[in-house]
Order: C-alpha cells, then structure tokens, then sequence
C-alpha cells in the first residue's frame, strides 16, 4: 500500500503566518502538522510516500528531505495550482500506479493515528475486517457543528453511503468527511470522468460519488477520536492542546535557576533557560530560549530562541525567533516567527503597530 499526502494550498485562513512558510509546517507541540500524519501513515506500515507540493515546495522538501528520518520513502509531486484533491489523484497516477493507498490532507490532525483503518481496508490481510467483502473505497467520516464549511455524507438506515455533497447551503447531515482516504484502483476512472466542479476544482467528492452510483463499495467509518482541520487559528490552538496532552516531561538539558519552578510535564529544549519563573505544563519550549521573570502557563509551544521576559504566556503557539516583553496577558494566540510584543514606556503613552496584511489584533477593554 501507498500513500499520497497533500501539502500544496496556500492556507489563507492562517494568514499572515502562511504568506511565509507552508501551513503544513505550522508547529503542534514544536513539531510541524505534517510531520504528525507522515509519522501515523509510517506506523501504519506504509514506507512508500508521495507528497503533492505546490508554491511552497521548498520549505516541504527542506522540512521531510527524502522522509529516511521519519521511516518513509518519498516522492515529490508538483502541482501548478491548487485544483481540488482530485487533480492531485490524477497527476500522481505514475507513483500510484495500480496499488492500493492512503489519501492523508498534510494539515489534518487523527489523534490516534490511521492503523486500523489502513487494516479495515486492506483486504486479505491478518487483521482485515471486511476480507470477504472487497472495499473499494473506506472515507472517514466526523461529526460537525457546522457541515456547510465540509464535503458532507448522506447515510442510508443501514450505515451505507448514500452520498456525497461538497460544502451544502442544505446539508443532508453533520458527518463531514475527514481528510484521510483510502482508494484502490478504480479511483483513477473516477477522477478522469468527473467535471470540474462550479468552483473550477476536480472535487474528491465528486469522484467518490461516481464510484457510488457506478456500484463499486465505498465503506464509511465514522471516527470516535479527535479530528482536528487545523486551517484556522483557535483549530490549531485545539490540535497543539491535544499534542501537548501526550509529551513526557524532560527539563535535562536546561538551566533552571533555584527561584524558578517547574510543575507538570514540561520539555525544555537543549539550551533553554529558566530564571525567576513558573512554568506549568503541558509545555513545550524549544532550544535556546530564555524565559525570565515570566510566567507560561498550561497548553503552550514555544519555538527556538524565543525570549520570554516579564510577562505571561498561556494557551498560545510561539513560533521561533519571538520576544515576548513585559505582556500581561497574552493567550489564545497564534504568534509567528520573529514577531516582537513588547510593552514600551514613553509618552505620549499610544498603541505602535507594524502589522502585516490579514493580521489580527485584540485588545481587552
């Protein structure tokens, strides 16, 4: 079995942080997105990967490398714009070839992993659920508050697809399809019959559906785990909580002084440094980075070679390179690399700003 993982899209729903980096490359627990559902397709078994890159391609390929680290052997597949999961099936047919495989979004978050449903589909194998009854295809499904922002599922009484319906004004259900698929063969006919969809793309949906009525078996699962689409800021502050919630402490290699103190699991990277402060878990902090006088509460990541200085830092993604300066309170927050937030002294006392496009600002009243 492969697999083909989607990292190309331009994440505009995290902007500014994505106009410079890939939003697959956004840290959970200082570790990027991507790497999370490379790590769950290895553990799955699978070592053959194809990764569909787009404008960011060089910061994908700097980040995974040929994937020898992470168990996996990749290969990398250009796409010229973005124009639906589809398309992306259609242009990895070589890769794909005629094997079964995964279709994981690169900026989705399974806690859990996909293990057991890579042996629900594989049909014949030790642990195969359905070995005398052939799947085609095996969507995940979850449920949603709000399903017309998702492709949406129809079920039947009896638990089949009926079908399949991308971002309904009227939806049929709240089960939303996950970003995790798994197809053999005959997707390929499905993604070279279908159209363009009103919004220009080749929709995965629509391919699915024609599998559907063209009476192929395509199995729902509905997850009983977390599933997390990161693509906006309080979902990724979501998915870096549940990350956090699985670290084991380690503070080795760092320097904490005597009137600073450490509750909970905390990870201190190599370097970091801890004078004058609380920190208390779930916290990762990476190498090099100072934290003084400060405090940095539960739920926070923050990256290397950050300073921390005065202030307080709860329930936030710190990326690296930032200083955080006489700051009470800062939470909730999405903060990118290099920014500075720091309290200044000098009259008129005023707010200064040097804000990017689609940035976003609140202040308490």
């Amino acid at each position: 079995m492969k697999a083909l993982v989607l990292a190309g899209g331009s994440g505009t729903r995290l902007r500014p942080i994505t106009y410079t980096s890939a939003k697959q490359l956004v840290p959970l627990g200082n570790k990027p997105i991507l790497f999370y559902g490379l790590e769950a397709i290895a553990a799955a078994g699978i070592r053959e990967v194809g990764i569909i890159v787009g404008d960011t391609h060089a910061d994908i390929e700097a980040a995974v490398g040929d994937g020898s680290a992470l168990g996996i052997d990749v290969t990398y597949i250009q796409q010229d714009a973005p124009r639906g999961l589809a398309h992306a099936v259609l242009i990895a047919r070589d890769f794909l070839g005629d094997d079964p495989f995964v279709m994981y979004l690169g900026d989705n978050f399974v806690v859990g992993g996909i293990t057991e449903f890579v042996q629900e589909f594989s049909a014949g194998g030790p642990d195969a659920l359905f070995e005398h009854d052939p799947v085609n295809a095996l969507v995940l499904l979850t449920r949603v508050d709000e399903p017309e922002n998702f492709g949406v599922a129809e079920l039947a009484a009896d638990g089949t697809l009926v079908r399949l319906v991308e971002k309904p004004k009227d939806p049929p259900s709240n089960l939303a399809l996950v970003g995790v698929y798994m197809f053999d063969r005959h997707i390929h006919e499905a993604v070279r019959a279908i159209e363009p969809s009103p919004r220009g793309e080749l929709e995965i949906t629509d391919a699915i559906q024609w599998l559907v009525e063209q009476g192929y078996t395509v199995r729902p699962h509905e997850l009983t785990t977390p599933w997390i689409d990161t693509g906006k800021r309080q979902d990724l502050l979501e998915a870096n909580r549940i990350a956090l919630d699985f670290i084991e402490a380690d503070t080795a290699n760092a320097d904490i002084d005597a009137a600073s103190r450490i509750d909970g699991r905390v990870v201190l990277g190599d370097g970091v440094k801890v004078v004058g402060s609380v920190v208390r878990g779930p916290v990762v902090i990476g190498a090099g980075t100072r934290i003084e006088d400060s405090y940095v509460g539960p739920f926070t990541s923050i990256g290397d070679e950050c300073v921390v200085l005065d202030s307080e830092v709860e329930h936030s993604v710190l990326l690296d390179g930032v200083q955080v300066e006489g700051m009470r309170r800062v939470a909730d927050s999405l903060v990118g690399r290099n920014v500075k937030l720091v309290r200044a002294d000098f009259q008129p006392r005023s707010y200064r700003f040097l804000i990017g496009d689609d940035s976003e600002v609140r202040f308490p009243t």
